[in-house]
């Protein structure tokens, strides 16, 4: 399973990363210190080709079935922060259906994603909680992407990640979350707890997919 190409760790830049997986598609490796996994970046999509594999997603606002996905993340979230919350949505996509989630329950909701809502002006200020559903895998940079909506949050302030997460009694090979080619990082709960630490948060699992991050006050 050699690989010949040097690949750091894109979450914590460790050299040490050694083979993991290998596939007729890509070759993957894992990180000794953060357990990351990752495909190798030789593998990566330009944002071109990026773009339009995500073209064939199908995120209707009004689909129920949907609605009911982002309700994995939706409900803990509400659970958790204060009425009249000032929220963002990284990676919201063309049908933005969290934000008004969100705004049914009273929670302002700004968004950000890099093909549907670039405006970058969304990181000027901080944010109650930020909600994060089904990006992080497809981060080319993940550390400098959280660490700037970890930046964003207030004090006290949650940020909620879900994600498909690399538990051990996942069969890597058979997974079907390795099957989309813009997913190039898989986290396991090893590497949420190590970015926890590394922020100094609070951090709680919820379900299979859900991280939930609280920032100290």
């Amino acid at each position: 399973m050699a690989i010949n190409t040097f690949n750091p760790c894109p979450l914590c830049s460790n050299k040490n990363a050694q083979p993991f997986h290998r596939d007729a598609d890509r070759d993957y490796l894992k990180c000794p210190n953060c357990d990351l996994v990752f495909a190798h970046s030789r593998h990566y999509l330009s944002r071109e080709e990026e773009f339009k594999r995500y073209e064939f997603h199908e995120n209707d606002p009004d689909d129920p079935a949907y609605r009911a996905f982002l309700n994995k993340l939706f409900e803990p979230m509400v659970e958790r922060i204060p009425a009249n919350s000032d929220g963002l949505d990284f990676g919201s996509g063309p049908g933005p259906l969290l934000k008004i989630m969100f705004e049914e329950q009273g929670h302002g909701m700004s968004v950000y994603d890099i093909y549907y809502a670039p405006e970058t002006i969304v990181f000027d200020r901080e944010y109650d909680f930020i909600t994060s559903s089904e990006v992080v895998e497809h981060l080319y940079q993940p550390m400098a992407e959280l660490d700037r909506l970890w930046s964003c949050l207030k004090s006290g302030g949650f940020l909620g990640i879900m994600t498909g997460i690399r538990k051990t009694d996942i069969d890597f090979p058979a997974w079907h979350y390795i099957r989309d080619e813009t997913h190039v990082i898989f986290f396991s709960p090893a590497t949420f707890e190590w970015l926890a630490k590394l922020w100094g948060a609070n951090l709680e699992f919820v379900g299979n997919t859900v991280a939930i991050f609280q920032k100290a006050r």
